[in-house]
């Protein structure tokens, strides 16, 4: 079944919630990068994040989300959209570490915690809305919360999970956040506090096959959880051969020339998607021609 994510209210409008599985999305990102599973997990976890952050904005307002631990993973950059759209890669995708002490990928080992949490929202205005805050552990999702604490202020909760199988492809990958609304009463945060203790991790809960709904479901209880909307999610990127184009034009007439006499051509390729584009000496001297129009 196609990726998707769902928001809701919880509690009589008290709380709002995101969920998302995100399998097939995080499983195109490890193909296309051929990542090894510590680093599967950590991007996942990122992109899951992200795409839960790009559903919280509007129209063709878009998100980007960069953690940089100092770890060998190298940064990630992950670059999401109000529409489902997301997309992300990591610095080192062949970054495999040994399992952690509890048995599970050491996603925090390999992101490092000697940095930043970078969020850049693109609202469509002149000026980006830039937020960061220190990185707590590298695994993700507690990186995410005290971001939302620290920049956003908003109380939240984020779950996140990846399982990746023997062969490094995507088993499953999900995640949900939920955050107190400014009214919200007293009653609905400490109920919500119970529930959150009482649930499985959500790596268990995408095991076990459960949609975003039955993950609110399991956060909330039966009848506590309004479902407003669905979106649908999957690995997007918005490169193009005009696009990087316009990058090579922006190198200016002396450093396309360059290009011409030393290589004949030129290749791009995009560090999201890794699409490779290539240009004729006659493209580029067609650059030249529009440059000097």
């Amino acid at each position: 079944m196609a990726d998707y994510l769902v928001r809701g209210l919880g509690f009589g409008g008290s709380v709002r919630a995101f969920a998302v599985d995100s399998t097939e999305t995080v499983g195109e990102a490890q193909k296309r990068h051929m990542m090894w599973p510590t680093a599967t997990a950590a991007v996942g976890r990122l992109m899951t994040g992200g795409v839960m952050f790009g559903a919280m904005l509007k129209g063709d307002d878009k998100v980007v989300l960069k953690i940089d631990g100092g770890g060998p993973l190298g940064a990630i950059l992950v670059d999401s959209n109000a529409r489902g759209g997301v997309r992300g890669y990591p610095q080192n995708p062949q970054t495999h570490l040994d399992l952690s002490s509890a048995g599970k990928l050491d996603v925090g080992g390999a992101v490092g915690k000697d940095g930043m949490l970078s969020v850049i929202k693109d609202l469509g205005m002149r000026d980006f809305f830039t937020g960061q805050s220190p990185i707590v552990s590298g695994e993700i999702a507690e990186d995410l919360i005290y971001y939302f604490a620290v920049s956003e202020q908003i109380p939240s909760s984020v779950g996140l999970g990846v399982l990746v199988d023997t062969d490094n492809s995507v088993l499953a990958a999900g995640g949900f956040i939920v955050q107190i609304m400014p009214d919200a009463e007293e009653g609905a945060i400490s109920r919500l506090e119970e529930r959150l203790a009482q649930i499985d991790p959500v790596s268990t809960m995408i095991k076990r096959g459960l949609s975003p709904e039955d993950i609110l479901k399991e956060i909330f209880g039966e009848g506590n959880i309004e479902i407003l909307d669905s979106i649908p999610v999957k690995f997007e990127c918005n490169c193009s051969k005009e696009r990087f184009a316009e990058g090579i034009i922006s190198l200016g007439k002396e450093e396309i020339q360059r290009m011409i006499e030393e290589d004949g051509s030129a290749e791009t390729q995009c560090h999201f998607c890794l699409e490779t584009y290539s240009y004729s000496k006659e493209e580029l001297e067609a650059m030249i021609d529009e440059l000097q129009s």
